[in-house]
């Protein structure tokens, strides 16, 4: 069920079944030469979908831009300050709430995003309370990495090994090629991959990951893998997201 494709008395009808939320929040960054610019967004939205088929849940519209400043060195990365995020989900949070949302689930598909999402229900939590909205003392935000879920991750290690690496890694590219098999990208790459450097600012970042990757293989990725990625994804974070509903 998508919030975008509904009407307000539905919304109205599904509050009294159910107080929880499913918000699809990714970035709109560099995946190096084979990955989708794209790639962190579609696979958080096509997994929140998923997820709301099964669990009969309400799914807010996709937040594409995330917090991705050291990205965007690279042309075509867009990010917002962590300032300007907090603000935008303090927000969002908001508003729903004052609907009578209590549960908002993120499933989120960019690991730049997780400390700005934390501080942000930080920031929420205590602006529900400024403002004395009935039932502010029972809202929870939630964030579900896909990426980490076990059986995503296990699946990955069996695949791709020390080559999955932690950006533009090959499951996440490879869900993608699943999703948009027109959008399969090909371009060399080069057998040395950057990997282990801190991040620092979007110069220095380009400077030591020249092509966007960190130890990670993209070419690995295939569409099989992707529907593999997706199916784990799905049933697990449905799973917790019906305990997440039900947990006090």
């Amino acid at each position: 069920m998508l919030l975008h494709l509904t009407t307000w008395l539905e919304v109205e009808t599904y509050l009294e079944q159910s107080k929880g939320m499913i918000l699809p929040i990714g970035s709109t960054e560099q995946h190096s030469p084979i990955g989708l610019i794209g790639t962190d967004a579609i696979c958080a939205e096509a997994i929140a979908r998923g997820v709301g088929d099964a669990t009969h849940g309400l799914v807010a519209p996709t937040i594409n831009v995330g917090m991705a400043l050291h990205h965007t060195a690279f042309p075509g990365s867009m990010s917002l300050r962590p300032s300007t995020m907090i603000l935008m989900l303090r927000d969002y949070i908001t508003c729903l709430a004052k609907s009578g949302f209590q549960k908002f689930l993120f499933i989120n598909g960019h690991g730049g995003n997780v400390a700005t999402m934390k501080a942000a229900f930080s920031e929420t939590y205590a602006h529900l309370a400024d403002l004395g909205i009935p039932g502010a003392d029972r809202v929870q935000c939630q964030v579900s990495n896909w990426y980490m879920c076990g059986s995503v991750y296990k699946l990955a290690k069996e695949l791709y090994g020390d080559q999955e690496g932690s950006h533009a890694t090959p499951s996440e590219v490879a869900l993608t090629q699943y999703l948009y098999p027109e959008a399969v990208k090909q371009a060399p790459l080069s057998e040395d991959v950057s990997k282990g450097h801190k991040i620092y600012g979007a110069i220095d970042f380009r400077r030591r990951y020249p092509d966007g990757r960190m130890g990670s293989n993209p070419a690995l990725a295939t569409p099989e893998h992707g529907k593999q990625f997706y199916d784990l994804a799905v049933k697990e974070i449905s799973h917790s997201y019906l305990e997440f509903l039900n947990a006090e």
